[in-house]
């Protein structure tokens, strides 16, 4: 099941979505008027507007919003009244994180082409909440960075809470998987000695533009990734190739960091990033990155100046 946050047009609270037939199914709209209708769906579904209601309730909740697909289409159910086209709707983050933590050079290419040694053990770092940010949502380039570049990679979404949780059992406590550009600022990254304000800054965390259910994804560690700038592909590589592995990168994390429901990791990038190429490419207003993982979607992002100067 592929799900989403978005707002429409004309109205400015978030809603939950059901991606279905290359459209989004407004689900509480739709439940609500299963329900007033004399259906019987499950009454959380009239209220529901974020997918982390739906993560939180486990595989119960996904067979709620299949039996209301079911109840709908059997009732005949006007689907206009219920459906938008993707160009109609503003998608939000596919999930709001309480953290987003993220691997560094889990690519053995990756690693090599920035000449470093690939890691013995995972290289962790966090991406703020305020760096949080949705498919189609411009990525600003900051006032205090002249080397922004992209970074495709394959978000894990945790749906259960876990700690020291072992390696055999990690994928259980995985609700799904989405999409993500870990937008680097190198000059800021590379300058302050720390990653934090180069990986950290407002719209530097695109997430979306679904989330998509674990039971969808036969195999995580072998899904094609790609990064495409203005249509040329930058990045092309394979989950398999990386240095630590989902499950292995859960209970890893486990061991120290409580995860909760809802919160993301950021699994790493391939080889192919701007930095290191000869000469350097680098993200300027006007472009477009584009993020695609095999059975996920496609993550878009246009480029834009920041507004104004310093003062």
């Amino acid at each position: 099941m592929k799900l989403a946050q978005f707002k429409t047009i004309d109205s400015d609270w978030p809603r939950l979505g059901l991606w279905l037939n290359e459209a989004v199914i407004d689900v509480s709209a739709l439940a609500q008027a299963v329900i007033g209708g004399g259906g019987s769906a499950a009454g959380w579904l009239q209220q529901a507007n974020s997918t982390l209601e739906v993560l939180t309730r486990g595989p119960e909740a996904l067979h709620d919003i299949d039996e209301l697909i079911r109840e709908a289409q059997a009732r005949g159910f006007a689907a206009d009244r219920f459906v938008f086209a993707p160009e109609a709707i503003e998608f939000l983050p596919a999930v709001n994180p309480g953290k987003i933590l993220a691997i560094g050079r889990n690519y053995v290419d990756h690693a090599i082409e920035g000449g470093a040694e690939p890691p013995k053990a995972p290289l962790i770092f966090n991406k703020l909440s305020t760096s949080l940010s949705a498919h189609e949502s411009p990525i600003v380039l900051p006032a205090s960075s002249t080397k922004v570049e992209y970074e495709a990679e394959l978000a894990v979404v945790i749906g259960r809470r876990a700690k020291q949780v072992s390696e055999k059992a990690a994928l259980d406590y995985v609700f799904g998987y989405t999409l993500i550009n870990d937008v680097s600022a190198r000059d800021l990254q590379f300058g302050d000695g720390q990653w934090v304000r180069g990986k950290g800054l407002d719209t530097f965390a695109p997430l979306g533009p679904f989330l998509t259910s674990r039971d969808e994804i036969a195999d995580v560690q072998a899904l094609d990734i790609q990064g495409r700038l203005n249509g040329e592909v930058m990045q092309s590589s394979n989950t398999a190739k990386m240095i630590f592995k989902v499950a292995y990168l859960v209970s890893y994390l486990s061991q120290g960091i409580t995860l909760e429901p809802g919160d993301v990791i950021a699994t790493g990038t391939p080889e192919g990033v701007g930095v290191f190429r000869e000469p350097p490419v680098l993200l300027q207003a006007g472009d477009v990155y584009e993020v695609e993982i095999e059975g996920l979607g496609i993550l878009r992002n246009p480029v834009v100046a920041a507004e104004g100067s310093l003062v």
